[in-house]
């Protein structure tokens, strides 16, 4: 059992460790502006794949390190249930399954930044040229970290064991599904945080590391329910003030 979850955990090290590689390997890209995206025309089909491949990288860096906890635990819950070494195909079919529901983030995420681009409210950077616009995600996602999907969602990436006990389903199929549906728990939970890298930059590696490492406090540390909430309170004020000095101005 022992060497099986370390075999995982090994997995699970090693995509994080290639989706960020990849995902500074870009930002490095945008910073001298090599990118292959133009940013003051059209996007082309080529772009928008492009785009998407950023987005799919960029998500499995940031929220496979918050679902390892979940994936280790049903790793030994397989093995006690059939009481045997082995079984490390699941495993990969959970984990499969939670990056099918961050790949399909990822491609509304894409047509996001790409109708954003065609409104002009994108710097060459892929930052929001838009204080209104700034503050208003802000205080959408301040507001989200309050509201009870945020809430009932986060409980149920916040505990492995319940998740497991109500989501269990047997069979290679039955894995997919548990990935999937810890996933969707976890769009749930992230989706308005993720928002916020159209404030701060979509490729700035300060802020994603920023957001994926709050994303992992708020669910393992045990205040992390209450962290999330303070955070809200921060984002709802600094959004208002945005807001507020976008109609000023």
């Amino acid at each position: 059992m022992r060497q099986n979850r370390t075999v995982v955990l090994l997995g699970l090290t090693g995509i994080t460790l290639l989706a960020w590689t990849y995902t500074v390997h870009l930002a490095g890209n945008m910073g001298g502006m090599n990118m292959a995206m133009p940013q003051t025309q059209d996007w082309g089909a080529m772009e928008l794949v492009l785009l998407f491949v950023m987005w799919a990288f960029m998500m499995v860096a940031m929220m496979v390190p918050s679902a390892s906890r979940m994936v280790l635990m049903y790793t030994v819950t397989l093995q006690r249930r059939e009481q045997r070494q082995g079984g490390l195909v699941q495993p990969g079919l959970f984990v499969l399954g939670y990056l099918a529901i961050w790949t399909g983030f990822s491609l509304l995420a894409t047509l996001a930044q790409w109708g954003l681009h065609a409104a002009a409210l994108l710097s060459p950077m892929a930052v929001s040229t838009s204080p209104m616009l700034d503050g208003v995600l802000l205080t959408a996602a301040g507001a989200f970290q309050w509201s009870p999907l945020k809430h009932a969602c986060l409980r149920r990436c916040r505990s492995p064991l319940g998740f497991l006990m109500t989501e269990w389903r047997e069979g290679p199929r039955g894995a997919f599904i548990m990935g999937f549906r810890h996933g969707v728990f976890c769009v749930g939970c992230c989706w308005a945080l993720m928002a916020l890298l159209f404030v701060t930059g979509v490729m700035n590696l300060l802020w994603i590391s920023a957001i994926a490492g709050f994303v992992l406090v708020e669910k393992v540390i045990p205040a992390g329910e209450y962290v999330a909430r303070l955070a809200g309170l921060l984002l709802i004020g600094l959004g208002i003030l945005m807001v507020a000095d976008s109609i000023n101005a």
